[in-house]
């Protein structure tokens, strides 16, 4: 009995190409490596997840250890599937000031009270009637309120997590 070569079960030999994955060149997010911060914001929001009913222990687990393993941005985003985006508040926290902004800063309301206390001595001792300094001290405090919330800050925590990790 003769076999013909169309009804014979061959099977195809595995070469080392076939099992090694053809590099892929990404130009969005997911070639990004993922920061400890990253990590640890989706850690947050499994072990309020878990607290909140929403995952089992065992699942947090699995997808805690799947997080701290994860490299890049793309391996935390499925971590997160299934769970209600956390609401975003209202204004994002803003940074400390810069140490040059501080120092500026406060050059800016030691000069404003050095003023201030030159127009009350002015208006008590002075020789002018009815002098009021409420009018400039109101101008100055607001210059340097403006001032200090325009100033140099650093990023605030919120910016150091992707919109996509939120």
């Amino acid at each position: 009995m003769t076999t013909t070569p169309d009804t014979t079960d061959e099977v195809p030999a595995v070469t080392t190409t076939d099992a090694v994955p053809a590099p892929t060149t990404s130009t969005g997010d997911d070639a990004v490596l993922a920061s400890d911060a990253e990590r640890e914001h989706v850690t947050d929001r499994l072990r309020h997840a878990a607290a909140e009913g929403r995952l089992t222990l065992a699942e947090a687990d699995e997808r805690q250890a799947a997080a701290y393993a994860a490299r890049t941005r793309a391996q935390l985003v499925p971590l997160l599937a299934g769970l209600p985006p956390t609401p975003q508040p209202r204004r994002p926290r803003r940074g400390p000031l810069t140490p040059r902004a501080r120092r500026i800063l406060g050059v800016h309301a030691g000069i404003t009270v050095a003023v201030l206390l030159f127009l009350v001595v002015a208006a008590v001792f002075g020789p002018a009637p009815l002098f009021m300094p409420i009018g400039p001290a109101f101008w100055l405090g607001l210059i340097l309120f403006v001032h200090s919330r325009r100033a140099e800050r650093e990023p605030s925590p919120d910016e150091a997590v992707p919109a996509e990790l939120r």
